[in-house]
This record gives structure tokens, sequence and C-alpha cells, in this order.
């Protein structure tokens, strides 16, 4: 592997610490000594059970929450403790597509605002008509007419609000994006549409991408290597087809048994796209 864009080592995260009348409180660790990297043009799924601590550990590459340990370095800077204030530059580096577009979305906005106030506060739009224009194309792009500026959130359908949220990420220009569970919910056929425009943006911008999902399928189909987490802890990571194929860990290959399906498979997503052509 190339030198990782985004690399995060020894990483823990402790929710509740602090000090009380009766003395210090250890709170509750989420993840205990994570190792992960992301490259530049990398895909790299992050995979466990509810609860396993990867969303958490999402987050907090996003410095989205705090470490109580470890190092987090993005292209070459150690970000691990920077404040608000000298991580503003990087966050339209950093961006993040939510697992639900509706909680994420400004209900009071019109999809035009929320796509174009980003690129004016960020200095990537010289006034709103420059923003508007780019987010017609990136709209376009992402196959949704430009009538949808005009929209508010509620009035688009899951899937829609999906592609507004990548949308949204990709007229940053990013280096590296996280994607949360951002196909749980929908039809498999939307998932298929979602899954392969977030693959060609990926390809034509040279992202960095970390991949949360509990579907080992979306995993296989649109990652290259992949981090398996249990109780805060990575367990097992590789290539997806080395990991599937033959997994070391018995967590690993409790997993897989547990899909309803006899087998992984990572040819779905290519199928279900030439079904619905």
């Amino acid at each position: 592997m190339t030198e990782p864009l985004l690399a995060a080592t020894g990483i823990k995260v402790t929710y509740g610490a602090g000090t009380s009348l009766f003395g210090k409180k250890p709170g509750n660790t989420v993840l205990h000594g994570v190792d992960i990297a992301v490259a530049a043009g990398e895909t790299v799924g992050i995979v466990g059970e509810s609860g396993s601590g990867k969303t958490t550990l999402g987050r907090a590459l996003l410095r989205l929450v705090d470490v109580a340990d470890g190092e987090i370095r993005f292209d070459g800077q150690d970000i691990t403790r920077l404040d608000d204030n000298a991580m503003r530059p990087l966050r339209r580096r950093m961006q993040m597509i939510f697992q639900d577009p509706m909680a994420s979305l400004n209900p009071r906005h019109s999809i035009g605002r929320i796509l174009g106030e980003p690129l004016i506060l960020h200095g990537l739009a010289e006034n709103r008509k420059a923003a508007r224009d780019q987010a017609a194309a990136m709209l376009d792009r992402v196959s949704l007419p430009e009538e949808v500026l005009a929209r508010s959130p509620h009035e688009l359908s899951g899937g829609q609000r999906q592609r507004i949220g990548i949308a949204r990420a990709a007229l940053l220009r990013p280096d590296f994006v996280l994607a949360d569970e951002i196909v749980s919910g929908l039809d498999v056929s939307t998932q298929a549409q979602v899954l392969n425009l977030l693959k060609a943006l990926s390809r034509e911008m040279g992202l960095a991408m970390a991949f949360i999902s509990h579907d080992l399928s979306v995993i296989r189909a649109v990652c290259d290597r992949v981090y398996v987490m249990q109780f805060g802890k990575i367990v097992e990571h590789g290539p997806c087809a080395e990991v599937f194929d033959n997994p070391q860990s018995a967590y690993t290959r409790t997993l897989l048994d547990a899909i309803p399906l006899p087998e992984i498979d990572p040819d779905w997503l290519d199928r279900v796209a030439v079904d619905e052509a």
C-alpha cells in the first residue's frame, strides 16, 4: 500500500470519563487501541455488529469525537488534538455522508441552499449564481434534475436524499470521505444505484474513503480492504477477497455464517445494475 492519506494508531475513545464529588469517573471505553490506514484512491471497509465501535471509529477519524490516546495523521499532519480553529481548514477535505440523509439536511432550507452555501463558505464559489451553477452540474452528475434545487428535503425519496448527501460531499472536492451505513434501509435496486454512483465518483476524484457497514455483501462490492471490528478492537483486516474467502478470526467466520445467503456474492452490485439498465 502507498503512503496512507489518513492513518490512526493506538486510537482509544472513552465516553463519560471525568471527575465528580466522589472522585474520578473511569468512563466507558469504546475503542481500545485501534490502528487503521486509508490510502489516496482506496476504499476501506469497516464492518462489525451493532455496538462494535465502527461508527465511533469513523467519527474519531474525522475528529468529531475526541480521542483519549493514540494518534491520527491526515496528509502527514498530526491532527489528534487540533482545536476547532485549527481543524477548520481541513474540514472541506474530510467529508462525511450520513446514514440518515434526512437528519443531516436542514428541512427548512431548499436543496439549492443546502448545496450552495458550503461552496461559498469554503471559497469554492464567488457568489450565489456560481454556487448554483456548480450545484446544478453536480445534480446532473448524480442523475437528478436541476428542478430539485428548488425542492425541500422532505419532497425527495430516500434514495434521492442520499444522492443529495453524496453531491454535497463531492461538491467540496474532498480528499477523504467517510460513508456511514449510507444504504441501510434502501431497497436493493436503490442500494445498487447509490453504490455505483459512489464508486464512480471515487474513481473520478481519486478519493480515499472509509465505508462503514454491517452488510458484508456491500463491503465486498465496493471496498479494496476491510477491517473487522468487535468490542472496540480490530480482530482482522486485509484485502476483501482474502478476508472473506479465508477468514482467520472466529468472529469474522461468525459474521459470514450469519449471512442469509449461502456465500458472499461479490458480483451482486454489477448484476443489479445490469438488470436495472
